[in-house]
C-alpha cells in the first residue's frame, strides 16, 4: 500500500507480509506515471516476513539502474528493524546506483525526521 502526496512532494509505501517484485514493480510504475520520481520517499518495511530472492534483486536494480537517466530521484528513507529486511535494504542500496541521499532506520519516526530535513530530487527554489 502506498500514497503519493505532490502538494508535500512525498511517496510513503508500507509493505506487510511477502514484498514480492510485482508489488514493489506495481509501486515503481505508480510512481513513474505520477511524475513522483523526484519526491521524497519513505518505504516502511518493518511489517514485512519476507522479501525478495537474489535474482529478483538483480532484476530490480537493473530496473532501478534504467531510472538513473530519467531526470532526479528523490530522497528514500527505509525503514528496516529485521536485521534480514536490514542487510536486504543494504543489497537494494547497493543495487540502485541513484544519485540521492538513501538511509536506513530502525524506526518510522527516524526516517520521518530525517526525510524532513531533506529537500526533494528537484525542489523549488
Amino acid at each position: 500500500m502506498w500514497t503519493i502526496s505532490h502538494a508535500d512532494r512525498m511517496v510513503e509505501a508500507v509493505a506487510n507480509g511477502h514484498a514480492g517484485l510485482q508489488d514493489i514493480e506495481l509501486y515503481l510504475d505508480d510512481v513513474m506515471v505520477s511524475d513522483a520520481l523526484p519526491y521524497r520517499k519513505l518505504f516502511d518495511a518493518s511489517q514485512v516476513t519476507s522479501g525478495l530472492g537474489d535474482d529478483d534483486m538483480m532484476m530490480l536494480g537493473a530496473r532501478l539502474s534504467a531510472y538513473t537517466g530519467l531526470g532526479p530521484i528523490g530522497p528514500l528513507a527505509i525503514v528496516a528493524p529485521a536485521t534480514a529486511v536490514r542487510q536486504q535494504a543494504r543489497l537494494f542500496a547497493t543495487l540502485a546506483p541513484a544519485d540521492r541521499p538513501l538511509k536506513i532506520f530502525k524506526t518510522v519516526k527516524a526516517a520521518r525526521k530525517w526525510l524532513a530535513a531533506v529537500p526533494s530530487g528537484n525542489a523549488p527554489a
